[in-house]
């Protein structure tokens, strides 16, 4: 059996190894899948998994008084779905590495209770912190208006 070389095939290799770790280290993927798993958890009204997503010294900069421990968290964003929000989405505009920091930002939106009970879109701008904490990245600063 004789193998030839193809450039073609060779450079397609190449660029599919170099593609999987360049998207795993681009600071804005990064960002967005994190912000997924946000939504998602939010969305599904899973808030044991949304509480998991925060470093253990993390900051939620809400309405009021920050709020520093998980079950405070927790406990704000049970209330929010309570009172009839959904449909979060976070759209990442950008995002910066600074060492085991990722610096976030972006849009964000969700509906809620409007007048005489009509749906409403409300939005807004969002920040992060997060930080590389044992398996992964979390939340260590949380903010929006």
């Amino acid at each position: 059996m004789v193998f030839r070389f193809d450039p073609r095939a060779a450079l397609l290799a190449a660029s599919l190894t170099l593609a999987a770790p360049a998207r795993a280290d681009d600071p804005k993927a990064v960002a967005q899948a994190a912000a997924d798993r946000w939504d998602q958890s939010f969305n599904t009204g899973d808030m044991e998994t949304l509480t998991t997503l925060y470093g253990t010294d993390a900051e939620v900069v809400a309405k009021g008084a920050p709020l520093a421990d998980a079950s405070r968290i927790r406990a704000y964003f049970t209330d929010v779905r309570a009172k009839g929000f959904a449909d979060h989405k976070i759209m990442v505009q950008s995002a910066r590495a600074k060492g085991d920091l990722l610096i976030a930002s972006g849009r964000w939106e969700a509906t809620g209770p409007g007048d005489g009970g009509a749906r409403k879109t409300f939005s807004g701008n969002w920040v992060n912190v997060l930080e590389r904490q044992g398996d992964g990245w979390r939340t260590v600063l949380h903010t929006w208006n």
